[in-house]
């Protein structure tokens, strides 16, 4: 067979042999590109697979039995946080206030015990598939030049956290800021210590009623009530529904959707809630807009967990779409301490992948070139342990950094502004084109 019939060829599981050794021109993949179309099956077909893989997913999940630190002989120990009420909160802050007051009185000053959140200080678990806090800590003294403002800035942060539970209220992190600018400095600081105040205390930081502003969106077959008001996120329009920042106002969870779909951009979810992606195969899709919130995490986790569906992912083919993914997979490093209330091992990776640009032959103007930052990030993800055991990721990513080729989900536009929730996505659900 010529190389020019073999380029006709229609299947897209197969590598282009033309696409590797010559530039997809734009009108040869025009053409590829309706011939994809082509080997669409019904919807019927596609659904009918679908429902199979949720069935199993949801059988997985009531069968096993989740896996927790205590449940491992780990040969250092870990500190992990859980939810906490007001009560037990506002007793713990008092609790370490007064053991401070009893330091101070005796003449020996006052310290704080905080967390260390180094990376040093961590650890990926591959039984749990994900980062974990060690069990390290260090003093912070008020009495010592170098930590004397940030153990200010750490009492400072327990008093208005102590002032917000008793109120009975929830507040931002902008507005934890703004209320003493002068010793914060800048919101990073005031962040970073919220952080390690969750970690002393022992509780999620959501137990500490402070939360981020409304970042991410929900759209699709999904119901449930926001602080009792009932929301319908079919009837959300092209934006979706935001993501409540404080979760716990969230209940009442109820859907018949197949799967999530996780999306990196805002740009692709308009595409797909325009398009009324969820009614065609019954899904529910939401996104973060971005690097993820906490909110969206916990909202994700508890999808995942109560609903029982399997999460597939939509990222940009470049090494920060997947360091976004692999936050919701296993962890952010910065918050490992709860990353039991944070993540969703199992998220498959659906798209766009480095071996697709090829594959669907994305035209080469579509394609980015990789900076020099953007390999050193492609190769550091690979010395990351959650990479190492996943050999998939680590041929896709190999074939990025070899190629030095990046792509965004968009470049799928070049076929056609609904190329991607008419062709490529519904062929990869098709063919279960996932990792």
């Amino acid at each position: 067979m010529s190389d020019q019939k073999r380029r006709r060829k229609l299947d897209p599981s197969a590598s282009s042999s033309a696409s590797t050794s010559k530039t997809p021109r734009a009108s040869s993949s025009s053409n590829y590109a309706q011939d994809l179309r082509k080997q669409l099956k019904p919807d019927a077909d596609i659904l009918s697979s679908l429902r199979r893989l949720s069935a199993a997913t949801s059988a997985a999940a009531s069968s096993q039995k989740p896996v927790s630190i205590s449940d491992l002989d780990l040969s250092s120990s870990c500190r992990e946080v859980t939810d906490l009420d007001s009560f037990a909160v506002v007793h713990s802050i008092e609790r370490l206030i007064l053991s401070v007051a009893r330091s101070i009185l005796s003449g020996q000053g006052f310290s704080f015990d905080v967390p260390s959140r180094a990376s040093s200080n961590q650890l990926y678990v591959p039984e749990l598939d994900r980062i974990v806090l060690l069990d390290k800590s260090s003093s912070r003294p008020f009495a010592n030049l170098s930590t004397v403002r940030k153990a200010t800035i750490t009492a400072r942060v327990l008093s208005l956290i102590h002032a917000v539970l008793l109120r009975q209220i929830h507040v931002t992190k902008r507005d934890l800021f703004y209320t003493d600018v002068k010793l914060f400095g800048d919101q990073n600081q005031s962040d970073a210590v919220l952080d390690d105040v969750s970690c002393m205390l022992g509780c999620t930081r959501s137990s500490l009623h402070v939360v981020a502003s409304e970042k991410g969106v929900v759209v699709g077959r999904l119901v449930f009530l926001d602080d009792g008001d009932r929301i319908d996120c079919t009837r959300m329009g092209i934006g979706g529904k935001a993501i409540p920042p404080n979760i716990d106002r969230v209940s009442g969870l109820e859907s018949d959707a197949l799967f999530v779909l996780l999306v990196e951009k805002d740009a692709a979810f308009m595409r797909l809630a325009e398009d009324r992606f969820y009614n065609r195969f019954p899904c529910i899709i939401l996104t973060a807009k971005g690097q993820p919130d906490v909110a969206t995490r916990l909202f994700l986790r508890r999808l995942k967990v109560e609903l029982k569906l399997p999460v597939l992912a939509l990222v940009d083919s470049d090494p920060y779409g997947l360091k976004i993914l692999s936050v919701y997979m296993c962890g952010s490093k910065n918050m490992s301490y709860d990353s039991a209330n944070l993540t969703c091992p199992d998220i498959k990776w659906l798209g766009v992948r480095p071996s697709d640009l090829d594959k669907y032959r994305v035209p080469e103007q579509c394609r980015l070139p990789m900076t020099e930052q953007d390999v050193k990030a492609g190769k550091d993800l690979l010395e990351e342990d959650f990479v190492k055991r996943n050999e998939g990721w680590v041929k896709e990513l190999e074939m990025m950094i070899k190629t030095r080729q990046k792509a965004e989900i968009q470049a799928l536009s070049s076929f056609g502004f609904q190329y991607l929730t008419e062709v490529y996505l519904p062929l990869k659900l098709q063919q279960r084109d996932w990792l």
